[in-house]
């Protein structure tokens, strides 16, 4: 398999929205292995909980499991907490197909007809944590499973709000905002993992900032809470083990819904991303860091933010520390969300910056 393989290709608008409204039959596959979703036949790419049963729980965007296998079908015992959560396929590099998950455990069919010989199949969550926790139990192939896929050396972490999750990237099928809009594989953070040949964890959270949500609100989960949870549920939040990944690269993406109500305290705002990170520097202490303001923001308030990110990196007084400026990016008038497009330019900008600082 070719190094980027495990990351399927983008698809023209068209194929997109076909891909959007195709949903896979539900069923099992009349087994002969069964590979559980946490065991080692099994590759993993961002963050996620084994569960007792030798099965995962996860619900940021963008995480992934890859399965080799020979024979004909493939299924999987799926379920989520919500009814708004969703999967993207993808079959020997095809073309995503998507898939909507229902509350209750059950059989979903993820291939079948396929010709003799060794396939990869790709799960990756669209959603985001609001729209469920998953629960993936094992997998079932009517012929054999074969040996993992390789994921790549180099690893990413991007840490944002909604714009990093992929949030309303679609706009189809046309109408009021669906969940089903979100969409991770074509968001900028993993646009630029595939172009620079790397793994990519997203964790993100649509709404929170660094000190406050959009609204104002403090007690939520804002990033220094939920970059240590690998699940930002509150009523079941799980614990995130940093030596579980080690990221070459981390992109702080953060900002955007603590300036929606106005700009907020200058002092408060930078001793909070001081310590959030030397808490990055601690933990992952082979990373480099870059800061940046996110797509969203424009005049004042971004100015505002570019400041505080550069008073943030004169204090922290770190080589491994470093700043990019964003490009704003204001969606269109169904949304303020960057379209596809615009997350495609996003990494654009991103990518050349990234590979010169780390000399990748």
């Amino acid at each position: 398999m070719r190094p980027r393989a495990w990351l399927a290709r983008r698809l023209p608008a068209a194929a997109a929205v076909l891909a959007v409204l195709s949903v896979l039959s539900i069923g099992p596959v009349s087994g002969a292995e069964i590979a559980l979703a946490g065991g080692g036949q099994v590759a993993r790419m961002g963050r996620m909980v084994d569960t007792a049963d030798g099965g995962v729980r996860f619900a940021y965007p963008g995480v992934s499991l890859f399965v080799r296998f020979e024979g004909s079908a493939l299924s999987v015992d799926a379920s989520s907490t919500g009814d708004k959560s969703w999967l993207d396929v993808v079959v020997d590099g095809g073309p995503p197909r998507t898939i909507h998950l229902a509350r209750e455990r059950s059989s979903v069919r993820l291939a079948e007809g396929l010709a003799a010989g060794a396939h990869t199949v790709e799960v990756l969550h669209r959603s985001e944590t609001w729209h469920g926790v998953v629960t993936l139990a094992s997998f079932v192939t009517d012929g054999r499973m074969l040996a993992p896929p390789a994921l790549p050396s180099r690893r990413l972490l991007f840490l944002g709000d909604s714009v990093t999750c992929g949030e309303a990237l679609e706009r189809t099928p046309p109408g009021p905002k669906q969940p089903v809009w979100w969409n991770p594989r074509a968001s900028y953070g993993m646009l630029t993992a595939r172009a620079l040949d790397a793994q990519v964890q997203l964790v993100c959270h649509g709404g929170r900032g660094l000190l406050r949500s959009w609204n104002g609100r403090t007690d939520e989960f804002n990033l220094p809470r939920f970059y240590e949870l690998a699940i930002a549920d509150p009523a079941q939040a799980s614990a995130w083990d940093q030596r579980g990944y080690a990221p070459d690269l981390i992109v702080s993406a953060i900002g955007t819904n603590d300036f929606n109500q106005g700009i907020p305290e200058r002092s408060q705002y930078v001793d909070t991303y001081v310590a959030f990170v030397r808490t990055l520097l601690r933990d992952h202490p082979r990373a480099r860091i870059v800061l940046t303001e996110g797509a969203i923001l424009d005049g004042a308030k971004k100015a505002a933010l570019t400041d505080y990110l550069q008073e943030t990196i004169r204090r922290v007084n770190d080589p491994r520390l470093h700043y990019i400026p964003s490009h704003h990016y204001p969606g269109d008038a169904q949304d303020a969300h960057p379209t596809r497009a615009q997350h495609a330019r996003m990494a654009e900008d991103l990518v050349p910056a990234l590979r010169q600082l780390m000399s990748w």
